[in-house]
């Protein structure tokens, strides 16, 4: 049987000239060995070895692209499977690139403009002050028992900004519920490992929301629980996810805009603003012109 004539696998797919260079572009000398623990994943997994080749490869190709490795047991990347229902009632499996928490983590690092990052689990008695204005205040030392109340996350940047997140267990399983349709239906990294997701969830929100995204981690906030059509071009569809999403870097940035305290905040982000954003960013900025004059004059 030729090989035009016989159905391709993510093995052979993998064989291809075209492929072994484009990932010895991405990893060079490692790329031999990131191929072969992809192509072991896959084995070590039936339904993801019944995926679409090409959207494995994509997903693979993100992971590389973020020089992430995409081992189960260490919680930077995933590849997983997901089964979607075509337009005409039967279902092909697909391969999703997933983020691990410690993978943001590991990007943010990378970034240079973080002092610390992390993420973790709260007990019961270690939330002291929940404030919507002024933020949230631990004491981890005073732990009163072994139940999990909530997730938070926190950042520092080197310019003396910082930022901390935290969502209760409740509210992180009802945005599992909303944006995982895996969950829903019982199964799923949400049901298998809730401690790794809800603290990724965290950290993400946190990130895309106040921290300064390199390329590679707004690379990784947009293809995060996505199939890849294109990892170059960042073509995604949300397979596991029925909620419309938006410019997410625009969302950001807006965020970024109205909840700046100072001048200072503004300026840090003042190159990423675009036309769109201009009136709002110069409002703010005269907002915030106005209270410190008012303070300099009492």
């Amino acid at each position: 049987m030729s090989n035009e004539n016989r159905q391709l696998t993510t093995k052979s797919l993998f064989e291809r000239v075209d492929v072994k260079q484009k990932f010895k572009d991405l990893l060079g000398n490692r790329a031999s060995s990131f191929m072969t623990s992809v192509l072991q994943i896959t084995a070590q997994n039936s339904l993801l070895a019944k995926a679409d080749p090409m959207s494995v490869y994509q997903s693979a190709a993100v992971a590389a692209t973020l020089d992430l490795p995409l081992n189960q047991n260490l919680g930077f990347a995933y590849i997983l499977a997901y089964n979607t229902k075509q337009p005409d009632g039967s279902y092909k499996v697909v391969a999703q690139f997933q983020m691990g928490y410690k993978g943001f983590i590991q990007l943010a690092q990378r970034s240079g403009q973080f002092k610390t990052i992390s993420a973790a689990p709260i007990y019961e008695g270690q939330l002291v002050e929940q404030n919507p204005l002024t933020g949230f205040l631990f004491d981890f030392t005073a732990k009163t028992s072994d139940k999990i109340i909530g997730y938070a996350a926190h950042f520092a940047l080197l310019n003396g900004f910082e930022k901390t997140l935290y969502m209760t267990v409740e509210e992180l399983q009802k945005h599992g519920m909303r944006f995982s349709q895996t969950l829903k239906k019982g199964y799923g990294l949400w049901k298998d490992d809730f401690d790794s997701m809800a603290q990724k969830t965290v950290l993400k929100l946190l990130l895309s929301k106040f921290a300064p995204l390199s390329i590679e981690m707004q690379k990784a906030v947009i293809t995060d629980q996505s199939v890849v059509n294109d990892a170059d071009t960042e073509d995604v569809t949300y397979v596991d996810n029925d909620t419309v999403t938006i410019d997410k870097e625009a969302e950001r940035i807006r965020l970024l805009i109205e909840d700046a305290k100072t001048i200072e905040d503004l300026d840090n982000v003042f190159e990423f603003v675009s036309d769109d954003q201009m009136d709002l960013f110069l409002s703010k900025k005269e907002e915030l012109s106005k209270l410190l004059t008012n303070k300099k004059s009492k």
